[in-house]
């Protein structure tokens, strides 16, 4: 009759080696499994909502290079300044040469002039009182430099401020030019991970959504009631339908939404400020019962989007990256107000 042994219970750590394999053997399945991709209307939303997303860094970018632009005028019109004052300098240290060397010649050089061309004259221009040592035609020369020193001393502050204020603004405009690609790649990296069926499923169901909705891109001329300057801003945004949306852009073969507001306008020969907030600040505010062809409508706010009214509860707009300019129902976004320039 056989023994029988109880078995020798297993160690600890092989206990714990057991336990380590077992868990690994039920997480092997749920490591190998990738996370779902997303289905082609999630894409679609997530991109809607990236390039939406992308319109208020797109403002604040087209503000900043308004700035940057006016400070690079002024700039301009500095360095233009300081020129012109040195060369006047230049040409009253030459009137004051022949004084110098017929005094010299005479053996009675003044003390006060022979500083002047000497070096710096500054230290003796601020004591005025030396000037009752020169002779008449000397203390003009010479008040006339003291002022266009100090005018060119004044003006170099200036500049050196503009460009302090120009260097930040281009940094500014990085960032906000970095976050707007930062938004759009995002965008375009969802879209890319779509099949080619799925892009036309998706650009199919796009279509027929506004087709259904009253939106359309054709190109077609403006035949409404607007007269005048209205008319004129307009049949400019007419001639655009079709052309796509850049965001940055003016013109001529690309949009972004202020863009087109202002170009229309313009080409009715009235000036409107650059970014949706500058527009809406800059216009007559009209209640939506009282809109009129070639007012300008804001959608969600006052620094995000705009479009012009064009009658019957549409407007025409460049709408966002990946379209084109289109006319819309009003309703088509959340409206917040209008303007009229």
């Amino acid at each position: 009759m056989g023994t029988h042994r109880r078995p020798k219970p297993p160690s600890r750590a092989r206990i714990a080696t057991l336990g380590m394999a077992a868990g690994a053997v039920s997480l092997l399945p749920t490591q190998s499994q990738a996370a779902p991709k997303p289905t082609v209307d999630e894409v679609r939303k997530q991109v809607e909502k990236l390039y939406e997303e992308a319109e208020a860094p797109t403002e604040e970018y087209n503000a900043i290079r308004e700035k940057q632009r006016k400070l690079q005028r002024e700039v301009d019109g500095t360095q233009d300044r300081l020129a012109r004052k040195q060369q006047e300098i230049n040409e009253l240290r030459d009137k004051m040469g022949p004084l110098a060397a017929e005094q010299y010649r005479n053996g009675a050089i003044d003390p006060s002039l022979q500083l002047f061309l000497s070096g710096d004259p500054e230290d003796y221009l601020d004591r005025a009182q030396m000037l009752d040592r020169t002779n008449g035609r000397q203390a003009e020369s010479l008040r006339s430099m003291q002022a266009k020193q100090r005018e060119l001393t004044q003006e170099r502050e200036a500049a050196q401020q503009r460009l302090k204020d120009l260097e930040e603004t281009r940094a500014k405009a990085g960032e906000k030019k970095d976050e707007v690609q930062g938004k759009l790649a995002e965008a375009r990296e969802l879209l890319n991970s779509l099949t080619a069926a799925q892009r036309a499923k998706m650009e199919a169901d796009q279509e027929r959504e506004d087709t259904s909705a009253g939106v359309s891109d054709s190109p077609t001329t403006y035949n409404g009631p607007a007269s005048g300057r209205a008319k004129a801003a307009l049949d400019f945004a007419y001639a655009q339908l079709g052309k796509p949306y850049e965001w940055g852009s003016t013109g001529p073969d690309s949009f972004d939404c202020s863009g087109l507001t202002g170009a229309s306008w313009r080409a009715a020969g009235v000036s409107l400020p650059r970014t949706v907030k500058q527009q809406y600040d800059a216009g007559r505010k009209v209640a939506r019962a009282d809109l009129q062809p070639g007012d300008i409508i804001y959608w969600y706010n006052d620094n995000q989007h705009n479009g012009l009214y064009v009658g019957n509860g549409k407007a025409i707009h460049a709408p966002r990256t990946g379209k084109n300019i289109e006319i819309v129902p009003l309703d088509s976004m959340p409206y917040f107000a209008a303007s009229r320039p």
